[in-house]
């Protein structure tokens, strides 16, 4: 039995669910959920705001033992309760293989897991820092797109999985295509990765498996058929005409 992937499947726990009429299974894509398999390599979740990918993503990272708010299966600090219960409804089928390694990101509480980091540090707990494993310098004291990119680089050490929301949201494109490197580099040491992205950058990694969240539900798509691409060929392509396009009813 291959090692990978670590996360195999999800299935909803529908005959568990007594009200449909509540957040978040009034969210369609959530309401409709049967079950969702996943890539060994890397599997993305796109859609609209709203569509519920976040949701999505949040659920599985915390259902797989990680902290709401994010950070490795050891932070357990909490700021705001804002999680949904839908965790609770999900089935979840795993490798054989335990991960080593494994993170869940979300880019709006990044800053509360640098916090918390700092604030252990500052414990006497008699062993190294823990922010030497995310390159040594405070987390706080760089950008949000250069701390994402140590904690990328330096903390991420393979044969882990790693679930990420939105890891765009802070980085230039040279800083995602240095991500991307980063990425496949964990890959080809035994990771899997699920990603929730608006980025056509990060969506575009080879035989990435992709789920498009519509009001309808969730579907596979292909690279080139995402919204998200051809939006962004056709704006590249001809800036001057797709603007004209945009502003012609003003």
């Amino acid at each position: 039995m291959d090692t990978l992937p670590y996360l195999r499947e999800i299935s909803l726990k529908r005959d568990s669910i007594n009200n449909f009429d509540r957040f978040p299974f009034t969210v369609p894509a959530i309401r409709n959920l049967t079950s969702l398999v996943f890539s060994p390599s890397v599997t993305y979740f796109i859609g609209e705001n709203g569509s519920g990918k976040s949701t999505l993503i949040e659920a599985i990272a915390i259902a797989m033992g990680f902290n709401a708010e994010g950070g490795t299966r050891n932070f357990n600090f909490g700021t705001r309760p804002s999680h949904s219960d839908l965790y609770t409804y999900l089935r979840l089928s795993k490798s054989f293989a335990r991960p080593k390694d494994g993170f869940f990101l979300r880019a709006e509480s990044f800053f509360n897991v640098a916090t918390n980091i700092e604030q252990l540090d500052k414990e006497p707990f008699g062993g190294p820092p823990i922010i030497n494993s995310y390159g040594g310098l405070s987390l706080h004291e760089q950008s949000h797109g250069e701390a994402f990119l140590s904690l990328v680089l330096h903390r991420f050490s393979g044969k882990g999985i790693y679930i990420l929301d939105e890891p765009e949201a802070a980085l230039s494109p040279s800083r995602q295509l240095a991500v991307l490197l980063r990425m496949n580099q964990l890959l080809i040491d035994e990771s899997q990765f699920i990603i929730a992205t608006h980025s056509p950058i990060f969506m575009a990694y080879p035989g990435a498996l992709i789920y498009q969240i519509t009001n309808e539900g969730i579907d596979q798509v292909e690279y080139l058929e995402t919204e998200h691409y051809e939006i962004t060929k056709a704006f590249l392509e001809n800036p001057e005409r797709t603007l004209m396009e945009l502003f012609k009813d003003d």
